[in-house]
């Protein structure tokens, strides 16, 4: 077979003429020839692979750019880079799934305020922060109030106050009523003020952006649990005896989990564990996940840093859930698990109760 026609290129390609005029100026997909004289484009058989590869990744919505990568890339390279390409296009969709669960709530309750369901509930907490067994300094925060939750871990010269300043700024949503239709904007303005006040502490530090926090904190509303995260500090839950991870780490080891680059074993392990994607710093603003959580009674929400959960085993975690009443003493046990386990890094953890208020 002979060369082909753009025209005819394009419909056995299953793109556009247009298309192949502008991937042709990126230097994507250049035609075989030229006519010196009419300037048509004219193309080989054996490039129609190639073009229908490009149909498909368009089709994907994959960028232009990434697409003349994969182009250039044996085919088990480019596959992997497109499982990576998909499982971010995945992570981003269920972060928008999450987004609108929590406006979808906060458009049905508009018009409503946080009214007690037919059996009151509340919350039992406890927080406690620990230096752990081989660290000098403590760069954790863990604070528990009767609406706040919170568990901020630090990094650089600075990484101690730029949690504090964190977890401060959402203090402001201990006091006064949570109307249902306030709770995003009130959410909202909480990010901001955290998230400046971490630019401020991290602003003095001569490379602000290696200086922030992460931070995981639940807002309780008196039915829910409002979710705000970034970065590796995790909320699990317990319920009914299952216990789950109901945040999604923010690091380089899970996106290469999510990619399938890796498996969840490799991962704890891996020397690139502890690399963030996602923190609040002094740098490029960056915005944490939010999500709606509908409480029960006899949920049992567990926030820590990673010198817990990196450390001891989720069964173990679990079984002291599990083993444990008051929520005092399952911090204070949890915290003595993690050294008991060599306990490399700081530990912070707060454990919350929703039980049933009686009259």
């Amino acid at each position: 077979m002979g060369l082909l026609t753009i025209g005819a290129f394009a419909k056995a390609s299953r793109l556009s003429p247009k298309a192949l005029r502008l991937y042709d100026e990126l230097g994507l997909l250049p035609p075989a020839r030229v006519d010196p004289v009419t300037g048509y484009r004219l193309y080989a058989p054996e490039q129609l692979d190639q073009a229908r590869l490009v149909a498909w990744l368009r089709r994907l919505g994959m960028p232009l750019a990434r697409i003349q990568r994969v182009c250039a890339l044996e085919a088990a390279a480019a596959a992997q880079e497109v499982r990576a390409f998909w499982a971010g296009v995945e992570a981003d969709t269920a972060a928008r799934r999450d987004l609108a669960t929590v406006v979808f709530t906060y458009l049905s309750r508009k018009d409503a305020t946080m009214c007690p369901t037919a059996t009151p509930l509340g919350i039992r907490y406890a927080a406690l922060s620990d230096a752990g067994m081989v660290r000098e300094s403590n760069q954790d925060t863990a604070y528990a109030g009767s609406r706040l939750l919170a568990v901020a871990d630090g990094f650089g010269p600075n990484g101690a106050p730029a949690g504090a300043a964190a977890i401060d700024a959402l203090k402001r949503l201990e006091t006064g009523g949570i109307p249902a239709g306030d709770l995003l904007n009130l959410l909202d303005d909480a990010i901001d003020h955290a998230r400046q006040a971490v630019h401020d502490v991290a602003g003095a530090d001569p490379s602000p952006q290696q200086a922030g926090t992460t931070l995981t904190a639940m807002l309780w509303t008196g039915t829910q649990l409002a979710l705000v995260h970034i970065g590796d500090t995790r909320a699990c839950l317990l319920r009914e005896g299952e216990f789950f991870q109901i945040t999604h780490d923010h690091t380089i080891v899970q996106s290469m989990v999510d990619e399938g680059r890796i498996s969840p074993e490799e991962a704890t392990s891996h020397p690139q564990r502890s690399l963030l994607m996602r923190a609040l710093t002094g740098g490029a603003d960056v915005t944490p996940d939010v999500r709606l959580h509908d409480a029960r009674p006899s949920d049992r929400y567990l926030l820590c840093s990673d010198g817990l959960w990196a450390v001891v085993p989720a069964e173990e975690i679990r079984e002291v859930l599990c083993a444990t009443v008051d929520p005092e003493q399952a911090v204070r046990d949890l915290v003595a698990l993690a050294n008991r386990s060599g306990g490399p890094d700081n530990v912070s953890c707060v454990v919350a109760d929703v039980v049933e208020l009686r009259p």
